[in-house]
Formats: C-alpha cells, structure tokens, sequence
C-alpha cells in the first residue's frame, strides 16, 4: 500500500493492501455496471461508508441477482 493519497487520483478508502484500486480490478476483469459496484461499496466499506456501503453493496448485488435469473 502506498501513502501517495491524492482526494481525487487515489483516494485513501479506495488505497488498499495488494495494491489494486477497485476502478483497476473491475475494468482489468471487465466488469459489468452492477458487479464493478458491488466490488466497491465492499471495498470501502470500512474506510469510508461504513453498513451504508454494505447496504448499497447488498443493492446492487441484488440487481445483479435479478438480472442474472430473468436471463
């Protein structure tokens, strides 16, 4: 992990031990709208928005969810 912390460029709650940012994961796995969303509220969660990212996380996985069975 690095200290270079910048608000905008490498925000701390997304500075994470291994190095990757959510943004590098979810494009370099390719990553759907949903899926990237769910990677980054768990992400942070403890960083920034506490259950409230959980819970944004648990929305977006349930979109994923209803979009995966409806085909």
């Amino acid at each position: 992990m690095t200290d270079n912390y910048d608000p905008i460029d490498r925000p701390r709650h997304y500075c994470h031990r291994g190095g990757i940012e959510p943004f590098e994961f979810i494009q370099s796995n390719g990553l759907g709208f949903a899926a990237g969303n769910v990677i980054k509220y768990i992400i942070r969660y403890e960083e920034k928005g506490g259950v409230v990212d959980l819970e944004k996380a648990r929305w977006y996985l349930d979109r994923l969810i209803d979009e995966e069975i409806s085909g």
